[in-house]
């Protein structure tokens, strides 16, 4: 009786270790945000769940998403800004997406840069809300990151504990 307790208990232990691992692979896993590049919507040392993505086609503007960046050689948080044959002009303060200027309303730390970028097919453009010390798509040699480096959305704010939802 006593061993098939044991090795009740053992197998359920290694099958939910099994389904932690498959979720953690295929569904959700955890971001850290490393930077200060997404004041005030993010801030260092926030964590988050994300979704991993496997349709493009459910981007939008304003998404904020996680992505390798081959360039810097890690994961940035950033957010999505151009999808794939946009026109970007920067104009100073004044964001332009296909000749649209772009109210951002969660953009408080701005700067004063004037670039023009054509988003490529199957790229996407990225920028963080922290226009004045954020490391992005402005400053990179290749401004645009490939559709398949893109790893998932951020969705759920899990520390600090008292800002715990969704991100606004």
């Amino acid at each position: 009786m006593r061993n098939n307790l044991i090795k009740d208990w053992v197998i359920s232990i290694i099958i939910a270790i099994i389904f932690a691992i498959l979720i953690n692979k295929f569904l959700i896993f955890k971001v850290e945000v490393p930077t200060g590049s997404m004041k005030p919507t993010i801030k260092e040392g926030d964590m988050f769940l994300a979704t991993r993505i496997y349709n493009l086609d459910n981007l939008k503007r304003g998404d904020i998403l996680v992505f390798y960046n081959k360039e810097e050689n890690e994961n940035m948080i950033k957010r999505l800004i151009g999808l794939p044959k946009d026109e970007i002009s920067i104009q100073g303060k004044k964001l332009y997406v296909n000749g649209k200027l772009i109210n951002e309303e969660y953009l408080k730390y701005n700067d004063d840069y004037f670039g023009e970028f054509k988003v490529p097919e199957n790229k996407y453009f990225f920028l963080g809300d922290n226009r004045e010390t954020s490391l992005d798509a402005r400053y990179w040699k290749n401004p645009y990151i490939d559709a398949k480096d893109i790893k998932g959305k951020a969705q759920l704010r899990i520390y600090p504990f008292n800002n715990f939802g969704s991100i606004k």
